[in-house]
C-alpha cells in the first residue's frame, strides 16, 4: 500500500508527534508498505511564533497537490492541524479524495496556555478542520470521549508503543545521575509553558531533580531553578539510561493526549508520578505510579512502586500493534495512476 503521511510537525522537531511518526512509518515500511511524508523540511518556513523551534511551512495548496499527485498515494493521513495540514485537506476537498486525520495534541488548551484566551475559543477551529474526515485518529479513549462531546464523532483508537530493544531495565544508569541523592524525579519532554514543567520543579518533595529536553522555557528554567539538572535533550540509549536512573518520572502536564515518554520509562522499570487527567489518566494504574492532584503526593506514593511490576506493564505497549490501528483506519482512495 502507498500510504502518504501530511505533518507540520518533523525533524529536527523532538516530541511525541515526530517520534510516533517515525515509529509508524518504520513498522510499515517493514511490512512492505511505501510511505512518503509532506513536511517543513521540504519548504521555504518560518518559525513559530513564541516558540522557534517549530517551523512553518509557506506553501500554496497547489504545491501540496502536485506531491500528492505525484506520489499517487493508496491512502492519505494528516497528521496536524498546520499550514501543510490545511494545503493537503483543502486540496482533498476539492478532489473529493477521503482523508484521515490526527487528534495528537489538546491545541485548544495549549493556544490558552500561550495566549492567555479561553480555551473554546479554538474548538470551532478544531471542529471544522477534523469534521470532513473519515476517521480521527485518537491515542486514547478519553481523548475520544472529548471530541464526541465536541461533535466529532468518527474517532478511532491510535495507541502508542515503546522500542523495547532500546527501553528496558537492564539499560545502565546515565552517568550524571548516577552519585546524585535519591530519589531522583525526572522530567523528560519539551521544556515549554505547556507541560507545566515549573509545577514539579516547585514540588517540595525531597530528592534530586533533572529535566531532559530543550525547548523554548529552558533558559528561564535554568535561571529559576539552579539547584536542578538540565541535561538537554536525549535519545536512544541515553535517554533510557536517564529512565533507568530515577526513581520515578515526574509527568505533570495537563495537556498531552498520550505521553510517550510515561510508557518508555514504565518500560525501564520507573513509575510515573502524575495529575489524574486525559493521557496519564488513559495509562498509569495504581500498580506502576500515582495520579494524584497534589502531586509531592503523587511523588511520594510512585516512588514506592515495584520496578519489576512497571516493567511488565510497560512492555505490554508495541509499535507494531499501533501501526496495524493506523493501517486499519486509513480510507483507501482510488487514484488514477
Amino acid at each position: 500500500m502507498r500510504i502518504l503521511i501530511v505533518t507540520d510537525a518533523w525533524t529536527p522537531q523532538i516530541n511525541g508527534v515526530v517520534r510516533t511518526l517515525q515509529a509508524t512509518r518504520r513498522v510499515l515500511e517493514a511490512a512492505g508498505h511505501v510511505v512518503a511524508l509532506i513536511s517543513p523540511d521540504l519548504f521555504r518556513s518560518v518559525p513559530c511564533p513564541s516558540y522557534k523551534e517549530i517551523r512553518l511551512a509557506i506553501v500554496r495548496p497547489s504545491v501540496v497537490g502536485a506531491r500528492l499527485e505525484a506520489f499517487a498515494p493508496d491512502a492519505i493521513h494528516i497528521a496536524t492541524e498546520g499550514p501543510l495540514g490545511l494545503a493537503a485537506r483543502r486540496w482533498c476537498l476539492r478532489r473529493g479524495f477521503p482523508f484521515t486525520t490526527a487528534y495528537h495534541t489538546q491545541f485548544p488548551d495549549y493556544l490558552a496556555r500561550r495566549t492567555r484566551l479561553p480555551a473554546g475559543s479554538f474548538w470551532p477551529y478544531i471542529r471544522r478542520f477534523h469534521r470532513p474526515s473519515s476517521a480521527i485518529l485518537v491515542s486514547t479513549a478519553t481523548v475520544a470521549a472529548q471530541l464526541n462531546a465536541q461533535g466529532l464523532a468518527r474517532t478511532r483508537l491510535w495507541s502508542r508503543g515503546v522500542d523495547l530493544a532500546c527501553f528496558h531495565p537492564d539499560a545502565p544508569p546515565h552517568p550524571r545521575m548516577a552519585r546524585l541523592p535519591g530519589p531522583i524525579l525526572l522530567h523528560v519532554g519539551r521544556v515549554a509553558v505547556e507541560k507545566n514543567i515549573e509545577v514539579f520543579l516547585r514540588a517540595r518533595h525531597p530528592g534530586s531533580k533533572i529535566v531532559v529536553g530543550d525547548g523554548p522555557q529552558l533558559r528561564v528554567l535554568k535561571r529559576r531553578h539552579p539547584e536542578v539538572a538540565f541535561l538537554g535533550a536525549l535519545h536512544g540509549a541515553e535517554l533510557a539510561s536517564a529512565y533507568a536512573a530515577a526513581d520515578v518520572l515526574v509527568f505533570p502536564s495537563r495537556t498531552d493526549t498520550f505521553g510517550l515518554v510515561m510508557i518508555e520509562a514504565l518500560a525501564c522499570g520507573t513509575p510515573v508520578a502524575a495529575f489524574p487527567v486525559p493521557g496519564p489518566a488513559d495509562i498509569v494504574v495504581e500498580s506502576v505510579g500515582a495520579l494524584r492532584e497534589d502531586l509531592d503526593a503523587a511523588i511520594a506514593a510512585a516512588v514506592g512502586r515495584d520496578r519489576a511490576t512497571c516493567a511488565a506493564y510497560g512492555r505490554g505497549f508495541s509499535w507494531e500493534a499501533s501501526a496495524a490501528q493506523f493501517l486499519d483506519a486509513l480510507e483507501p482512495l482510488t487514484f488514477a495512476r
